[in-house]
């Protein structure tokens, strides 16, 4: 992408954060020395079951880096009572050859991997309503578990406030009622809802609920630079330490900006963020923070995995031919269907910008029959723009898309 010497361009990128010299002394020390909680080897003991809940593929988390150094301090614990939970929350499940490209032979062949199926009701028990009257079902065999240790990494996200905490347990491996009552349009609609936000926020605040209702939860979260390398390890209770956590992406990666921007461009922070467009509606809202009113935001995603076709997302995008019979219909009282949070979203997102889209592995029919525009060239793009507009154009560039959060002051 090449822009016009004569735009106004701004570029918004995070603070760099250099990765730790060392990072697996790094994950050992955190888990030696917690916060708020004692050491790990002193949390679990020899006769515990103990589930180890990861991130899926759609996720950068160095699930390579942060098993060895957990199990380093479950030594004392057969591999026959640990297991690893793959939290795809409402994601497909990850194929075998994606589970080896994340931990490798010797991890998948040593240790039980159960993958959540969130539609599946058998696989799941109730552990409790919320405050907010939420029926929490999680996966029975993680609640059976004596220990449970989240792990992930903390990035800004657009309506839980930041990723990781309790989201490992709620959605990662809860029933597809409970992820749907909670990502509700109520909440959604809820302007403490959005980039940044927890204390105050229904909805990170029910996850975090739901995740204090099974006990004896022991957090391993990392913080990662652009490069998706390890700059902080924030481990031990998990309120504690995910608020410290939270503390350090909000000074890295949240930037105050002092106006809003005729055209946004921006990315979903590249592989594996961008792997549909299901995802890529977080790079559209990092982006929505700082367009004018009736602006455009242009994405550039690869979308190696689609839509994803077939997905409940995209049956919903198809149902209606404009964004607010759409809308409508995912208002009506007692409406549910999976995904139905991100439709929501990406609908209310267009209504207060042109959204148009990038990439080289959706056609541009499939992107319209989405809702939004196609782009085949973002240079010509941003060249027809500057005519249109005799120049007066402000753009600004977010390279990391979701990974920067703007905002304006």
């Amino acid at each position: 992408m090449t822009l016009p010497d004569e735009a106004d361009v701004t570029l918004i990128a995070p603070r760099f954060v250099p990765a730790l010299p060392d990072p697996i002394d790094a994950l050992r020390s955190a888990l030696r020395q917690p916060i708020g909680a004692p050491p790990l080897h002193e949390v679990v003991k020899s006769s515990d079951r103990v589930g180890i809940v990861f991130s899926d593929i759609t996720r950068p988390t160095p699930n390579h880096l942060l098993l060895p150094a957990i199990l380093e301090e479950l030594a004392h614990v057969p591999d026959a009572q640990i297991a690893l939970f793959n939290a795809t929350g409402t994601h497909r499940p990850n194929t075998d050859a994606e589970l080896r490209s994340m931990w490798g032979d010797p991890i998948v062949d040593r240790f039980e991997i159960v993958q959540n199926d969130a539609q599946d009701r058998a696989s799941h028990g109730y552990v409790g309503t919320t405050v907010r009257g939420n029926a929490v079902w999680l996966h029975r065999d993680f609640v059976a578990c004596d220990v449970h240790i989240l792990t992930g990494f903390i990035e800004p996200h657009f309506f839980a406030g930041f990723s990781g905490g309790g989201k490992a347990t709620m959605p990662g491996l809860a029933l597809l009622d409970t992820i749907m009552t909670n990502h509700s349009a109520t909440n959604m609609d809820d302007p403490q809802v959005r980039w940044g936000i927890t204390h105050g926020n229904p909805l990170w605040e029910e996850i975090t609920e739901a995740a204090h209702l099974i006990g004896r939860n022991f957090l391993v979260n990392v913080t990662l630079n652009s490069e998706k390398a390890i700059t902080g390890v924030f481990a031990g209770d998990l309120d504690q330490a995910h608020a410290q956590g939270c503390r350090f992406v909000r000074d890295t990666a949240m930037v105050p900006v002092d106006r809003r921007f005729d055209m946004v461009i921006t990315s979903n922070s590249g592989y594996p963020l961008d792997l549909n467009l299901y995802q890529s509606v977080k790079g559209m809202s990092a982006a929505a923070q700082v367009v004018k009113p009736g602006g455009t935001i242009l994405i550039a995603a690869d979308c190696w995995d689609g839509i994803p076709a077939g997905s409940p997302y995209e049956y919903l995008l198809h149902s209606h031919s404009s964004i607010p019979a759409l809308l409508d219909m995912l208002r009506q009282p007692g409406f549910q269907c999976q995904d139905m949070w991100q439709a929501y979203i990406q609908a209310k997102l267009s209504q207060a910008a042109e959204i148009v889209v990038y990439s080289h592995n959706l056609s541009a029919e499939q992107i319209e029959r989405a809702l939004l525009k196609p782009c085949e060239n973002i240079d010509t793009w941003v060249d027809e723009m500057m005519t249109r507009t005799h120049g007066e154009v402000s753009i600004c560039v977010l390279p990391e898309g979701p990974q920067t959060i703007p905002y304006v002051v």
